[in-house]
């Protein structure tokens, strides 16, 4: 009944979103819209499959850089979010300063970047890096303070220290929050990333789109949009499938059923 439930729902959603294209594709028909407006499905597939050879490098370029800087960002959010989540001095000097840099626009801090390290992947690693930072620490410090007082008070009272508490309850017990996060990181990566390539590289698919938007093809730029949604999507594929099997006692069973 449930296997079923959901191949319902799979198929619905995937002729909802043939249903859209289509729509997209009729409609740009019927009204004459120019492709240097809003090109037709049709047209940004054929550009794929005809320009896939010069694409397949940037995208590998784009890929490689987004992972560096994502990696990077998760061990550094995760390392902060500890002691902002176990310790009350480090929320009070940290956490405003955290909060204060991720309101910074992130198009500001690549020139700064550039100068440091000059054009490049550098660049574009630092910038993705720093833009996944902060819902990672977020969620984590998030996941640390939902520990009942309780329990630990039970722990310390059977001989645990505060690091058996945290190693073997509190970080454990973070685990969903951090899976959690770590779904909107891998996507605002991907921003960081081509944010970086459009304005210091030579290099990736964010390089591909500004160079095709200079020259009015919008097909190509339409083309790059089409690839960083789909990394986008796996990426996330990726992050909900690990969640399930190393979260899945903390999520529900029609949750479960959705991944």
């Amino acid at each position: 009944m449930m296997a079923s439930a959901r191949t319902r729902q799979r198929m619905m959603s995937a002729m909802a979103l043939i249903g859209f294209f289509m729509i997209w594709e009729i409609g740009c028909l019927a009204f004459g819209v120019s492709d240097l407006i809003l090109p037709r499905p049709s047209q940004v597939v054929a550009v794929l499959w005809e320009k896939f050879p010069l694409l397949w490098p940037h995208t590998v370029q784009t890929l490689k850089t987004t992972l560096a800087g994502f990696a990077i960002g998760v061990m550094v959010g995760v390392v902060i979010g500890v002691a902002i989540g176990s310790s009350r001095l480090a929320y009070d000097v940290a956490y405003p300063l955290l909060v204060g840099f991720s309101s910074i626009p992130k198009v500001a801090v690549v020139p700064i970047f550039v100068v440091w390290f000059g054009a490049g992947t550098v660049p574009a690693i630092l910038t993705s890096m720093v833009i996944s930072i902060f819902p990672v620490v977020v969620n984590v410090a998030t996941g640390l303070a939902s520990t009942e007082p309780e329990l630990e008070d039970v722990l310390k009272v059977l001989g645990a220290s505060r690091r058996d508490v945290l190693f073997n309850v509190s970080l454990p017990r973070a685990m969903p929050y951090l899976f959690a996060s770590l779904k909107i990181a891998i996507t605002l990566a991907f921003v960081g990333t081509v944010l970086a390539e459009t304005v210091a590289a030579n290099r990736g698919i964010g390089n591909v789109m500004i160079i095709a938007s200079g020259n009015f093809d919008v097909p190509l730029v339409f083309a790059g949009l089409v690839i960083l949604a789909a990394m986008g999507v796996s990426l996330y594929l990726i992050s909900a499938w690990l969640e399930s099997r190393i979260t899945g006692w903390a999520q529900r069973k029609g949750d479960m059923a959705m991944v």
